[in-house]
């Protein structure tokens, strides 16, 4: 084509340390011959172009204040091209440039940078009419500021192509993360360390108690044990990613399997918590089935979304028509498992309500005030959401975002110590001591003492569903001819005999 170009525009956020762009460029009509020449004009060492068939490198940082803004930064206000009486910006000094006044005559060919704006790194590499033009060690762009960074190539020569092949590497100052995740990975880290101390510390008291222990606590354990290992893995990766460049795909999709074990089991352990599982029953009978069926389609809607976002960004083989279909697919899968979790959220509180009437009608104040508390931990769970999804639309619709590049990880982050909320307050619920047996499978007796006249029903203030199992309805009365019960497979329940406390 004969139309001068400027392209390859590769916004960062880097550190003060170089980015390396080691990239060859050959004409196209002359591509045949592998051998060519290096020669770099930079004009007497002032690192502005001078007059010759090249193809430029400029390397700028973009400030905050237009960085952060929808449109972008206005490069012409950076020294890189010029506005023309038209309003139209000229990014090459060709004829009409000329004409226009915009450049001088020497600058003909060349890429347009005002001297006194441009506070960039800017190299220029001849191409030959045969052969292939290398940056070589000119091609170390150093950044002076953390921050958004351009590097803007440029063919404003003959009106030729150019091929250009090799690769760039961006490397902030502490590693090869890219600056806008260093942030995530210090917190993913942070979280590693209070996951195993949360770990080690639930583990070891159900280790001292273990006589005691009930299963919704082993399921605490599990939980706790599968969030340890995804931020773990999560961080391993950053941490290798940092030092090698490149990343560990083991440690990405291990993280990612955890991840997605760690929510769906925290959202069946809530459900069975909520519908009373260690505190009115010890059994869920036909209910397990359709938990069952929840578990299993959160895992796949999850997994395969969070695995092919991964694929989206990590992948650079894909094209953009690829990438554009994998962005479709993520989506559908996103609104899969959005809805799952609507559902299940509408099942928990449902649930928790029942079971807090149930508590009431049978006066079991000490069960009634756990419940109480999660329900507060959970309703405090969902106005965050609320409010923090509300935050993250109008970080994205604004016409400035509130969160700069470098601090969009804590979007993310947030949701992690919201879920990390309610699992220490699920832990502390229900964290084992040497009352947990009783408690969950044991009945509160009224304070006045006075049994003869009072009659237990353990299905009170609770849904009649044909998931229930019959056989295990735990109905009963002081009257009854067969006096007393053992509620739960432990033989550890209330016993009731003659009107006295056994």
């Amino acid at each position: 084509g004969t139309t001068p170009t400027v392209a390859g525009t590769t916004p960062t956020v880097a550190g003060t340390t170089p980015t390396v762009a080691g990239m060859g460029f050959h004409d196209h009509e002359n591509s045949e011959s592998p051998q060519g020449s290096e020669e770099n004009d930079d004009n007497n060492g002032t690192g502005l172009p001078a007059r010759s068939n090249s193809v430029e490198l400029a390397f700028f940082a973009e400030p905050d204040e237009c960085a952060q803004s929808r449109k972008g930064c206005d490069w012409t206000d950076l020294g890189v091209g010029v506005t023309g009486s038209d309003g139209l910006p000229r990014w090459c000094c060709d004829e009409v440039s000329l004409a226009l006044g915009l450049c001088a005559e020497a600058e003909y060919g060349k890429l347009i940078i005002k001297r006194s704006l441009f506070k960039g790194s800017y190299v220029a590499v001849h191409v030959p009419t045969n052969g292939v033009g290398v940056v070589g060690s000119q091609g170390v762009l150093f950044a002076q500021e953390s921050g958004s960074h351009i590097l803007a190539i440029a063919n404003c020569g003959a009106g030729e192509d150019v091929f250009v092949d090799g690769k760039a590497i961006w490397k902030s100052k502490h590693g090869y993360l890219p600056g806008d995740r260093w942030g995530e990975f210090e917190f993913l880290s942070a979280l590693t360390f209070l996951f195993a101390l949360l770990l080690c510390w639930y583990g070891y008291q159900m280790h001292v108690h273990s006589d005691h222990s009930i299963p919704i606590q082993r399921w605490l354990l599990i939980t706790l044990l599968a969030g340890f290992i995804e931020v773990l893995f999560k961080a391993g990766d950053y941490w290798i990613w940092n030092e090698d460049g490149v990343r560990f795909t083991v440690a990405m999709y291990i993280g990612i399997c955890f991840g997605v074990t760690k929510r769906a089991i925290s959202r069946v352990l809530i459900l069975m918590v909520c519908l009373g599982w260690g505190v009115v029953r010890d059994t869920l009978g036909g209910k397990m089935r359709k938990i069952y069926t929840f578990l299993f389609s959160y895992c796949v809607c999850a997994f395969l979304r969070d695995s092919f976002t991964a694929e989206a960004l990590t992948d650079p083989d894909l094209t953009v028509s690829e990438e554009k279909e994998v962005v479709d697919v993520v989506k559908i899968f996103t609104f899969l498992t959005a809805f799952l979790d609507i559902l299940v959220y509408l099942w928990i509180f449902d649930s928790l309500n029942n079971t807090i009437d149930h508590l009431e009608t049978m006066s079991q104040h000490q069960k009634l005030k756990i419940m109480l508390r999660l329900r507060l931990i959970l309703i405090i769970s969902v106005l965050f959401a609320v409010f923090w999804s509300i935050f993250g639309i109008v970080n994205i619709f604004m016409e400035s975002r509130i969160l700069s590049l470098e601090d969009e990880w804590a979007v993310h982050g947030a949701w992690e110590i919201n879920y990390l909320f309610v699992l220490l307050g699920v832990a502390i619920l229900w964290r084992p001591n040497e009352r947990a047996k009783d408690f969950a499978y044991a009945m509160e007796i009224p304070a006045s003492g006075d049994l003869d006249d009072i009659e237990f029903d353990t299905d009170a203030g609770l849904p009649e569903s044909d998931d229930w199992d019959d056989d295990n309805a735990n109905n009963f009365s002081l009257d009854d001819e067969n006096m007393g019960f053992d509620m739960g497979e432990y033989g550890n329940g209330l016993r009731v005999e003659t009107a006295e406390r056994a």
